[in-house]
């Protein structure tokens, strides 16, 4: 008994020991380095999640951040775990970036909140932008995800955004963001978990339900091994972002004044207005104004009297409401005005008609060896079990040495697995209802 004894305190003291020195490493390395947790960068996304290393040990466990994330929790379960801790190491080390995020709250989440408002959704959601977009309308990812919100061109104009020659309603703060109020209202009806609803507008719907069956269990943390890499990491991100939008001076964070720290007004117009003469009438940098309205590709108003279309412009006098109004009401748009509807921007459906040419006759076989099964084989080529036996026609998981088995075929693309995250893998599902059908940007 007394040998147990002294292996128990031994045990005791060299975990304490192990822990202590892999914390002060962790001191040592966030003072260096706010990213040094990232074991890649996804630079080729708009705004990437990082991505940080999983271990099985929360050594870094603060029960201050979690006492603060319990205090500001509403509809949202703003869960405390190692994954959250980790993106908040990262993102209260990068003080700039979230600097700007706080200068640019202060006029883009009254828009976001009223569209959240109108749908009943949590006001939470407005932090989304942030990891989506840098809250920039002008944010446009490799496959097209365009906008403050990252909406791909098919989900966009289900959702009601017009996309023509002169307007992309995605860039549109106000639109965009009543758009995806919506999406959220549907994906939660279908979901019923706000987590659950989150995951989904990083990877799609169908990807989540296909996660709920595979764990058996609607519990985001339960069923997160199942999800696409980077959604994994994306609800952590989001709730870290929240923490950290919420108690910026504990981390020496300070906001930063931007371009919309300025009194607005809107208004309404029924015919075609040049921003570049409304500009020189409002002796503005042309550029401010177009940052205002970013959602007119020509730097022209499209409207009409069936669909009028806003103007925001900096708050003017009565007096010097007169320069304008001739830009306004008079002045003529020398240009061909004929509205062409867009058929497609979608850059990931470009990418894949391409890459489908290719990989009409290209199969990829593994023989397998001594030992293996198919789980073994499809964690090593990235795929599922179950495209495994579809592809080889197998009805049991039975397989012997020497066997040759397909192991890739043509590729489906999910919203954030390849061609929209940058990731080198793909996402691959067997012949059933595609995600572009469910997910919030596609």
């Amino acid at each position: 008994m007394k040998i147990h004894r002294l292996i128990l305190s031994y045990c005791v003291f060299a975990f304490s020991a192990l822990t202590g020195y892999a914390q002060q490493n962790i001191n040592k390395l966030d003072s260096v380095s706010p990213v040094s947790f990232l074991s890649t960068r996804l630079a080729s996304d708009t705004t990437a999640v990082p991505l940080v290393m999983e271990n099985s040990l929360f050594y870094n466990y603060n029960f201050t951040y979690k006492k603060r994330l319990d205090s500001i929790q509403k509809q949202i379960p703003l869960s405390y775990n190692e994954s959250v801790q980790r993106y908040i190491d990262i993102y209260t080390g990068r003080k700039d970036q979230m600097g700007k995020m706080l200068g640019l709250s202060e006029y883009y989440f009254p828009i976001f909140e009223n569209a959240l408002k109108a749908f009943n959704v949590p006001m939470e959601l407005k932090y989304l932008p942030i990891i989506e977009s840098s809250m920039n309308s002008h944010a446009i990812s490799r496959v097209g995800a365009t906008g403050l919100w990252q909406f791909m061109f098919s989900t966009a104009k289900g959702y009601g955004l017009n996309i023509d020659n002169f307007v992309d309603e995605r860039k549109d703060p106000i639109q965009a963001s009543y758009a995806a109020a919506k999406y959220f209202k549907d994906a939660y009806a279908e979901l019923g978990d706000w987590l659950l609803t989150i995951a989904a507008y990083n990877c799609g719907t169908g990807a989540v339900n296909r996660a709920i069956i595979k764990a058996n269990s609607r519990d985001f943390w339960v069923l997160r091994q199942y999800l696409p890499l980077e959604t994994r990491n994306y609800v952590p991100a989001f709730i870290a972002t929240i923490y950290v939008m919420n108690y910026p001076s504990k981390h020496q964070i300070t906001s930063q004044k931007s371009l919309f720290a300025i009194k607005t007004d809107t208004i309404q117009v029924n015919r075609f207005v040049s921003l570049t003469e409304l500009a020189q009438a409002l002796t503005m940098n042309e550029e401010d104004l177009c940052t205002l309205n970013p959602s007119y590709k020509k730097k022209i108003v499209n409207g009409s009297p069936e669909a009028p279309k806003r103007i925001i412009m900096p708050s003017v006098s009565i007096a010097s409401f007169a320069n304008i109004y001739e830009v306004l009401n008079t002045h003529e748009v020398n240009m061909d005005t004929q509205i062409i509807q867009a058929s497609n921007d979608d850059r990931r459906l470009h990418k894949r008609h391409a890459e489908l040419s290719e990989r009409k006759s290209s199969l990829a076989y593994h023989k397998v060896k001594a030992g293996q099964n198919l789980t073994a084989i499809a964690d090593e080529y990235h795929v599922e079990v179950q495209d495994l036996k579809v592809w080889n026609k197998l009805k049991g998981n039975s397989i012997v040495p020497g066997q040759k088995l397909i192991v890739s075929k043509t590729q489906g693309l999910s919203k954030h697995g390849d061609a929209h995250s940058g990731k080198k893998y793909m996402s691959y599902r067997s012949n059933e209802k595609s995600d572009s059908q469910t997910s919030g940007r596609l």
